[in-house]
């Protein structure tokens, strides 16, 4: 007799699939936004969120933001709702504050 494999719906691959379709999309709003965002210029997590369209995915547009390594996409524009710059991926916040004030300075 064979035993039956128990997977959870969690694993099953059309969920899956499907959350991961949603994720992804909204993963590349969220990097279409932020690539619009002008130098000199920040957004919130908050305002990133709302305009790739889930005003309620602030902290994940953190965790895209935590996990992009393209210079195409400027992170570092992107900061808290209450002013403070948060964290930045490619060398801390000592670092997104260095580059906000390149930015600011007329080139």
């Amino acid at each position: 007799m064979r035993k039956k494999s128990h997977k959870p719906d969690s694993f099953s691959k059309k969920r899956n699939i499907s959350h991961m379709r949603k994720d992804t999309l909204f993963a590349l709003r969220v990097y279409a936004v932020v690539a619009k965002i002008p130098r000199g210029k920040v957004l919130t997590y908050k305002q990133v969120a709302t305009r790739a369209g889930n005003k309620n995915a602030a902290r994940a547009v953190g965790t895209l933001m935590a996990k992009n390594y393209n210079k195409k996409i400027p992170c570092h524009r992107v900061i808290r709702s209450d002013g403070t710059v948060g964290n930045y991926n490619r060398g801390g916040t000592a670092r997104k504050i260095e580059l906000l004030l390149q930015e600011r300075q007329p080139v």
